[in-house]
C-alpha cells in the first residue's frame, strides 16, 4: 500500500493552481470538471500519480472560501535549498509564515508558507 494523494478543498481554482505549479515547481496531472454535481478535480505533483502522492484539488463551483478548521495541520515539501526557495517563493507574491530556522529543539531547518487558500505548507531542508 502507499498513500495516493491528499486533498485540499479551494475556493478559486485557478489561483490554486498556478500557485502549486508557477511558485511551488509541481505540474498539473490532470482535470476533471463534474457538471452534474458542478465540482471540478486537478491532480498536482512532483511525479506520475504511478510512482508519486499528488495533491487533489478539489474546487465545488458555488463556494469561493473554505474554513480551515482546526484539525488541519500541513503539507511537508522537501527542498535542496530552503532559503533560496523562499525567496523565489517571495518573489513570486508567495506567504511565508515562519521564516527558515531551526525547529525548536532540534536542527532540521524548516520554514512555513502559506497557499491562497490559507493551507500551511511546511519546506524541510534536504539532508
Amino acid at each position: 500500500m502507499r498513500i495516493l494523494h491528499t486533498m485540499l478543498r479551494v475556493g478559486h481554482l485557478q489561483n490554486s493552481i498556478e500557485f502549486y505549479t508557477q511558485v511551488l515547481g509541481m505540474t498539473l496531472l490532470r482535470q476533471r470538471d463534474n457538471e452534474q454535481y458542478r465540482y471540478t478535480l486537478a491532480f498536482l505533483g512532483y511525479g506520475l500519480e504511478s510512482e508519486e502522492t499528488v495533491i487533489e484539488l478539489t474546487h465545488n463551483w458555488d463556494i469561493e472560501q473554505y474554513e480551515l478548521g482546526t484539525g488541519y495541520g500541513h503539507i511537508a515539501i522537501g527542498c535542496d535549498d530552503i532559503y533560496r526557495t523562499c525567496e523565489i517563493i517571495a518573489k513570486a507574491g508567495g506567504v511565508i509564515s515562519r521564516q527558515p530556522g531551526p525547529v525548536k529543539g532540534g536542527n532540521t531547518i524548516i520554514a512555513f508558507i502559506k497557499d491562497p487558500d490559507g493551507y500551511a505548507i511546511e519546506l524541510i531542508q534536504g539532508k
